[in-house]
């Protein structure tokens, strides 16, 4: 007879329980529900007003330029997502991995004539944060289980056309790597300057003038930075 009484107080607490964890998860349920509201009355332009930046640092082109004048018939693409050029299986959740390293940009990459990566060019900065290096290491891992080298260089310590040769030489063949000919040709007296040359003396101008940074682009990491990380191994 003492059984009933027993169970009934055990009952009553438990039912007092799950009374408060439903209505914590309706609550909850509606705070998330009315953040989502909130975003998305957002506009687009109004909440984020956009402002055109420059797509390359000043270390990203020359750098571009260098590969450019030592890779004649080469292509050279400048910050594309990992996830625009490696493919990954899906029996994993492909949203994670787009935000573990999906989003990160390869700063430089080096194609052939039919757009197939060749090696990726990793821009270092001299004083990049503990997260910024574990980026860099995870991309370069990532890079090295697809199969395409990786090579990274110093800002402000680019090598030379000469080096730069002798580095990319083993990656794509040396044969394929050749010092363009230097032809002679009158000039004509009136003729305009080389697009080249107009960028060049564009870059010296803006490397010796005040650079408004509000003008520089966005950090390849800016996406994930900003993203929570996932637990990355």
């Amino acid at each position: 007879m003492e059984l009933l009484p027993t169970q009934a107080a055990w009952a009553l607490p438990a039912t007092a329980l799950l009374l408060l964890a439903w209505a914590w998860m309706r609550i909850r349920g509606r705070h998330s529900h009315g953040r989502h509201d909130e975003r998305e009355a957002l506009d687009t332009v109004a909440a984020w007003p956009p402002q055109a930046v420059r797509v390359l640092t000043v270390s990203e082109r020359q750098a571009y330029e260098l590969l450019r004048r030592a890779l004649p018939g080469f292509l050279v693409l400048a910050q594309v997502p990992l996830s625009r050029f490696l493919r990954v299986p899906t029996r994993n959740s492909y949203t994670d991995w787009i935000q573990r390293v999906g989003l990160i940009s390869a700063d430089l990459l080096l194609c052939d004539a039919g757009s197939r990566v060749l090696a990726v060019i990793d821009i270092r900065g001299g004083n990049e944060t503990a997260r910024a290096a574990r980026r860099h290491q995870r991309m370069v891992r990532v890079l090295t289980s697809a199969g395409v080298p990786v090579l990274t260089w110093k800002e402000g310590g680019l090598p030379s056309l000469a080096e730069m040769r002798l580095q990319i030489a083993p990656l794509i063949g040396a044969n394929t790597v050749t010092t363009p000919e230097t032809v002679s040709r009158p000039v004509p007296l009136d003729s305009p300057p080389a697009l080249a040359q107009v960028l060049a003396a564009g870059d010296r101008a803006a490397a010796q003038a005040d650079v408004d940074e509000s003008h520089e682009p966005v950090p390849s990491a800016f996406l994930e930075e900003c993203a929570v990380e996932a637990g990355t191994r």
